[in-house]
């Protein structure tokens, strides 16, 4: 039998941090909680967890601290944020940050449960992909590796964050088609979050820095107006 999945709560309202602990072992995860955000990023370093959920307001470290860090972390860790919290303002910078989920309080215990189980299902979707697409991908100026989760551009490394790689790779691996901002949240980010596509478009512009030799005038991640992103195949004829 396979061992449970470990999630990892940090949380410093003990009734919220109980209840969690209760629906999740209910559901098989093996649910650890932490109430402080120094504990947070120490078990974080030290664990191998396989999801976060994250309040915002913590003691020590807050919550959108850990969240940018957990995101420089090499092992890919989905994170829903749960928050007093309820503005767009702190759900936009929650996302840009890199978090998969948001979700104001009060929640429903079995939804966030649900969502848990949702990018679980889609972490292991990309983890299994990446077994299958063991090759290195490349395409134009850019090798892609999905196991080691490196890209390079004319033979130079190029550093991205997670969710870069991601969104790279999911373009790489459909070239010439085209995506709405609303298909690339439900099949990067794992599901549509409403009314968040712009953070589709914070990502894509923090990709053409990094990859485009004019991000101004992109030749690889290209806008089709009125549809959305597509990444070219050859971009010789820019």
């Amino acid at each position: 039998m396979d061992a449970p999945k470990r999630i990892l709560i940090v949380e410093d309202d003990d009734n919220i941090a109980d209840l969690l602990c209760l629906h999740l072992r209910d559901e098989g995860y093996d649910a650890v909680r932490v109430a402080d955000g120094t504990q947070g990023l120490a078990a974080l370093e030290q664990g191998d967890w396989h999801a976060l959920v994250l309040d915002l307001m913590l003691p020590g470290v807050d919550g959108l601290e850990i969240c940018r860090q957990t995101r420089a972390m090499t092992h890919y860790i989905p994170i829903i944020i749960i928050s007093a919290r309820s503005s767009e303002v702190h759900r936009i910078l929650g996302l840009e940050l890199g978090a998969d989920d948001y979700m104001a309080k009060p929640f429903s215990m079995m939804e966030l449960v649900a969502r848990v189980r949702a990018l679980l299902r889609r972490s292991e979707a990309l983890a299994r992909n990446a077994r299958l697409d063991a090759g290195v991908l490349v395409l134009d100026t850019l090798s892609i590796d999905p196991i080691s989760r490196e890209v390079h551009q004319h033979g130079q490394p190029v550093e991205l964050t997670p969710r870069e790689f991601d969104l790279l790779y999911f373009f790489a691996r459909h070239p010439g088609r085209v995506f709405s901002r609303l298909d690339l949240l439900n099949q990067v980010w794992g599901y549509q979050h409403d009314g968040y596509e712009h953070t589709v478009n914070t990502h894509i512009n923090r990709l053409r820095m990094k990859i485009e030799q004019n991000p101004s005038d992109p030749c690889l991640i290209q806008t089709v107006w009125g549809r959305g992103y597509k990444l070219v195949g050859d971009s010789s004829s820019c």
